[in-house]
Order: structure tokens, then sequence, then C-alpha cells
């Protein structure tokens, strides 16, 4: 299962039959990072490259922002029948913004470190973001390198994903701009109409996905759950604990 839409997004599938399973990856993902939410899920698991990543075609001018992005992984799911989805970052924010439209479109959603609700960004993160954007725009890939390698918690071997989320970030300068200016919805009071059950796995000590963003997504959501993963990149430091929580909840 491939395909592909205009804006130059596009979509594998992995797996095979019944639930199809969207999994929507963060800013800058690597292929191997927005494989890792679908790993151990039952059925078809549809992992989305969104454009400037990967194979993808470069983002057509405008695209960074979530209306844009909600509706492209609209018409994904609506194209595979996916009844589940997982959203990791900006993956997430796109989702939040699919489900103020059509709160019932999945049976069970995970929203992986939720960036933003309906609040801009703190200081701190803008800051991260324009110091990762100035770098993109200045080629400058010695610097870039410096700004990711910080974000890793010192003692864990992560092989080659400073190099390969460097070589991600460099297409990526007008999304770095362009989407910490964004909010996912207007009015967090929209998403009192889902009911799906949403699991919320927010980080603790990430300045990029703060933890009271994904407190205040868990508690505007009627069915939404929380869990806290004590760490800054819960993604490369407790991938296991990340990937029974997903398995579980998304087999209920």
């Amino acid at each position: 299962m491939i395909g592909s839409l205009a804006s130059g997004l596009r979509w594998q599938g992995h797996g095979r039959d019944l639930p199809v399973t969207l999994v929507a990856p963060g800013l800058g993902a690597t292929p191997g990072e927005a494989r890792i939410p679908a790993s151990g899920l039952s059925g078809t698991r549809v992992v989305v490259t969104f454009p400037s990543h990967g194979d993808a075609a470069d983002a057509p001018a405008g695209y960074w922002t979530y209306p844009t992005i909600g509706a492209d992984l609209e018409r994904v799911a609506d194209e595979v029948g996916a009844t589940r989805a997982v959203g990791v970052s900006m993956g997430a924010g796109g989702l939040t913004e699919l489900l103020t439209r059509r709160p019932d479109r999945f049976d069970r959603v995970a929203l992986l470190l939720p960036a933003a609700l309906d609040k801009p960004r703190a200081t701190p993160a803008m800051w991260a973001f324009e110091q990762l954007a100035d770098a993109v725009e200045a080629g400058d890939v010695n610097g870039l390198r410096d700004l990711v390698a910080a974000e890793v918690p010192a003692g864990i071997a992560v092989g080659e994903h400073v190099s390969s989320r460097v070589d991600a970030l460099m297409r990526l300068g007008d999304a770095l701009r362009t989407l910490p200016e964004q909010v996912p919805v207007d009015d967090a009071s929209a998403l009192q109409a889902v009911r799906s059950e949403v699991l919320v796995i927010g980080a603790v000590g990430d300045p990029l996905h703060p933890e009271q963003v994904a407190r205040d997504v868990a508690a505007a959501l009627p069915n939404g759950r929380l869990e806290l993963v004590d760490s800054p990149a819960p993604l490369l430091t407790h991938r296991r604990e990340v990937r029974s929580l997903l398995v579980e909840f998304l087999a209920g």
C-alpha cells in the first residue's frame, strides 16, 4: 500500500489486514523515527512521509499550517480506511486539528509529545526553533549538528540519529520559521465533541514539547488519558515503554 498527494505527502503501508492505523510523524523525523510509533501494532500501519521529508517532494509554498497538515492526514485516512491514528509532535497537532472538524473520524487516537494546543509556544521553544532556522538558512551544518546533539540526553547511544536529523532539517527552513507560530486549534473547547478514546503521551523536561501542553490536550478531550514519561526525549530513552503504552491502548 503506497500512495501520494498533490502536496508531495507520501504514505506506505506495513503489515496486513485490519485494523488500519495512520501514523503521522513529527517535523524533521527521519524515516526510522517515523516508523517507531508503528512498531508492534497489529494490522496495517500506514506511515506518512510529509513533504520535504525523506523521499517526498519539497512542500509547496504556504504548506506549513495545521489546517493544511490536518487536511492531508484526513485525505490519507479516508483513502486507506484508517480507524486508528498515532501522531507525534507536528503529526499530533495535525490530528488534533482534524478531530475538531471530524470528532468521530477515528475509534482510537494516540497523541505523542503534543507541542501546542490553542496558545502560542513559550519563549524557550520559539528561541530553539529560531536557532535551528538560522542555522539552516545559513547552511551551517556544524552549528545545526551541535543544536540537534544538544537535544539528546547524556549517555544515550543514538547511532546515526544526529546526522540523519541534520540532513532532514536542512530541507525544512520554511517549516522551522512558520510552524512554531501556529496553533492546532483556536479554541480548545472544540475538542469537547470528540468521543474517541485518546491517549496523550507527554515528556517531562522537554522545552519543545512542554508537559503542560500534554496535560492541557488530555484535559480538553472528554475521553482523554494522560501518560507522562520522565524524560525529555521519550522516543530515544523510553522507546520500549512508549511502545507498550501504544500497543496496549490501541488493542483496547
